[in-house]
């Protein structure tokens, strides 16, 4: 197993790693919209916050030798399903191969952001 770690992502906000690759498989810790310049979250709406955490696992997927065209599967999570088509918009522009996807509402989330993704992808070893 390899870590997989980035300047370029917000570090770990607990005991856990950006992302682990296994088999030619990368596993990521779910990416929330913290700009990891600042090391806080700046965006306010569903939008921005999204924007940045595929921004952030755009990095850590770079990190791990792979894209977003490589995605499989993602994991997301909203605090509102109400943001649901707001998110799909944006989601949209980076995951263009269609991932296979689960898509869930929670009470709360790390930071009290809008959104969360995680993602499994291929990585070519």
């Amino acid at each position: 197993m390899k870590i997989v770690a980035t300047e370029k992502a917000p570090k770990a906000l607990g005991p856990y790693s950006q992302g682990y690759v296994h088999n030619g498989v990368l596993y990521t810790a779910g990416q929330i919209a913290i700009n990891p310049e600042v090391n806080d979250v700046e965006a306010t709406t569903i939008e921005a916050q999204t924007e940045q955490v595929c921004k952030n696992l755009g990095e850590v997927l770079k990190e791990a030798g792979t894209s977003f065209d490589k995605v499989l599967k993602t994991t997301c999570f909203l605090a509102d399903m109400s943001d649901f088509a707001a998110f799909n918009e944006v989601y949209g522009k980076y995951f263009t191969s269609k991932p296979a996807r689960s898509c869930v509402a929670v009470k709360t989330l790390p930071k009290g952001v809008l959104c969360e993704v995680e993602l499994i992808a291929a990585v070519e070893e």
